[in-house]
């Protein structure tokens, strides 16, 4: 199976009250993601991170959190993962480290990136957007009206709008689909 997820900011303390997340502290929100992240995911499984995966962390914090998580892991680089410049952090945890990638599946394009985009490779052919950053920012109006723009076609794959888990492919066609 293939999986997605955003924004999981692993060791932000402020993150919890930035997005109103329900945990007690940043290891209390860390052990949850981990468990909710390895209840779907198996070492089969690939799963494709676009970005924010740390924040506040290390390389060496971003390898004891990696270890723990199971699939092979591509990072779609986001805004806050400045662990990937850190010399102690171990590359061969992620299968790739990518700005932007398109991924086939059943003859659908999927475009993955960090950022929610206006229009992307094979939009008018019925190619879907896959993006985090925004979290749950959907609740206030100015921003869903901004959101809204993009159509059903674009899905934020962030854990702030998928209750803490990690969305599958199938889930996402459901959800472009109808």
């Amino acid at each position: 199976m293939i999986y997605f997820i955003s924004d999981t900011h692993f060791c932000h303390s402020n993150i919890i009250n930035l997005c109103d997340r329900p945990f007690r502290s940043t290891n209390h929100m860390n052990d949850t993601l981990i468990h909710n992240w390895n209840a779907y995911v198996t070492d089969y499984d690939e799963i494709y991170i676009l970005g924010d995966f740390l924040y506040k962390g290390n390389g060496s914090d971003a390898n004891k959190i990696l270890r723990r998580l199971a699939g092979k892991k591509y990072l779609i680089r986001g805004n806050h993962d400045k662990f990937l410049d850190d010399p102690e952090f171990d590359t061969t945890l992620f299968e790739w480290v990518r700005s932007y990638y398109e991924l086939e599946y059943q003859k659908k394009k999927f475009v993955l990136f960090h950022y929610p985009i206006l229009e992307w490779q094979g939009f008018f052919r019925d190619a879907i957007h896959l993006y985090g950053h925004v979290h749950n920012s959907g609740k206030d109006p100015e921003q869903r009206k901004r959101l809204e723009i993009l159509g059903s076609r674009a899905i934020n794959v962030g854990v702030d709008v998928n209750d803490f888990y990690p969305i599958s492919i199938k889930s996402i066609l459901k959800k472009v689909n109808g």
